[in-house]
């Protein structure tokens, strides 16, 4: 037997010893199991959930699943070939890295190593918890008591102008609902786009027939009487919208409160702070997904990324630096360009990177038109890029931010030109 043999049966061994625990059974506990296996490692998997469901991805809750076109979106992942134990129906209730204990719902879980992988829970809106019509969409149960109200076309109040308030709205309309949108700000996305970005998405409410009321909060929801059925929501300025159904829209945070008094660093949002091979700060515990940010060498901060990629690239990194933390390999920064999607009201929206304000913003197409996209410069070098109806400009861009490339500001602004000719 070679030198090289015998070390890998040496790591296969030590593996074999090591039990890793995922708590999380979303897109990144789901990858990160994976992962593990497909980079070789042959010890105990236990994947964690806390939903009775079999795993399942999030996306198509807001699309099929909502209008009915599929029952599910269960990961297409044979658990049982791969090794992987599967604890459904179970909550993370604490954890204790001096023992190497995880503490659940079903009694205490040892590990060798943790992956922290629950991902972001949705913000309530104040005074409406357990008020029934008032509605989540982060959870498969939520899409499926959703699912009726668009069937049987309620009025519905849509609370938040984000990503999500405008998926569900544009859901709702080709359902044949009538949709009132309800935004605190002045304009949809002012969380995630500056005001010159964001200001031609207002048309597109009006153009898929549903109402967007900015500058507007929600004062309370009330039962409605005979002559409003259903519920009331009533606003700032007095005036009462009747609704069948109210739908929550107003953001995430990472959902990491079990973690209290654990000792894992958090950081102002209460994410996990991971370094760039997404460790914490506890000894054999990694954090992956929504409930983690990381250092972006890239960027020069630390990101945290409530999208779907994130959650489908981080794995990886989680899964070789287990993997080498046994064969003594180096394992690359974890450093990606961030990137997310979203369908609303016909249009396929993109984005790419990450921006500050203090980027230089360059328009490519008219905003008013059905295909346009935002360049952000930053130091001549493309830092980010939103594409609206256009897949072209945001995969070469995407490529372009990651070979951090310079560009020609004049070449860059003419739509007709592809994006990696604009390079200076």
């Amino acid at each position: 037997m070679s030198e090289q043999t015998q070390e890998r049966a040496r790591e296969r061994e030590a593996d074999a010893e090591r039990r890793v625990v995922v708590v999380g059974a979303g897109m990144a506990g789901v990858q990160t199991a994976v992962a593990l296996r497909e980079q070789g490692f042959t010890g105990p998997v236990t994947l964690i959930g806390a939903e009775p469901h079999q795993p399942y991805d999030r996306p198509p809750l807001s699309k099929a699943v909502l209008l009915g076109t599929a029952e599910g979106s269960a990961f297409d992942v044979d658990f049982e070939a791969l090794g992987i134990t599967l604890r459904l129906g179970c909550e993370a209730l604490g954890v204790r890295p001096a023992e190497h204990v995880l503490d659940t719902s079903a009694g205490p879980v040892p590990y060798d190593v943790l992956v922290l992988a629950t991902g972001a829970e949705p913000l309530r809106l104040p005074g409406t918890e357990g008020v029934p019509g008032v509605h989540l969409l982060r959870t498969l149960d939520d899409a499926e008591r959703l699912r009726p109200v668009l069937a049987r076309q309620h009025d519905v109040v849509v609370v938040g102008a984000g990503w999500i308030g405008a998926e569900f709205a544009t859901a709702a309309r080709e359902a044949g609902c009538a949709v009132t949108v309800v935004e605190a700000a002045d304009r949809p996305l002012a969380g995630a786009l500056p005001d010159e970005v964001a200001a031609p998405m207002t048309a597109w409410y009006a153009d898929a027939g549903a109402v967007l009321r900015t500058h507007t909060r929600v004062e309370r929801v009330e039962p409605g009487g005979p002559a409003e059925p259903g519920h009331v929501v009533v606003l700032d300025d007095g005036s009462r919208l009747p609704a069948g159904a109210v739908v929550v829209g107003i953001g995430a945070r990472p959902a990491t409160a079990w973690l209290a008094g654990s000792g894992i660093a958090l950081g102002a949002q209460g994410e996990v702070l991971a370094d760039d091979r997404l460790r914490t700060s506890a000894p054999d515990v990694h954090a992956v997904g929504d409930c983690a940010s990381f250092p972006s060498g890239r960027y020069g901060e630390r990101l945290l990324v409530h999208h779907w990629d994130n959650a489908l690239q981080g794995p990886r990194t989680v899964a070789a630096d287990i993997v080498g933390a046994v064969g003594g390999e180096a394992v690359a920064a974890y450093d990606p360009v961030p990137y997310f999607w979203s369908e609303q009201f016909g249009r396929f929206v993109q984005y790419a990177g990450h921006h500050t304000a203090a980027d230089t913003t360059l328009w490519r197409g008219d905003p008013s038109g059905p295909a346009w996209t935002v360049c952000w410069l930053r130091e001549g070098r493309l830092a980010a890029l939103l594409a609206v109806g256009r897949p072209r400009d945001l995969a070469q861009g995407k490529r372009l931010i990651q070979a951090g490339a310079t560009m020609d500001p004049r070449l860059l602004a003419d739509p007709a030109r592809p994006l990696k000719a604009a390079t200076a």
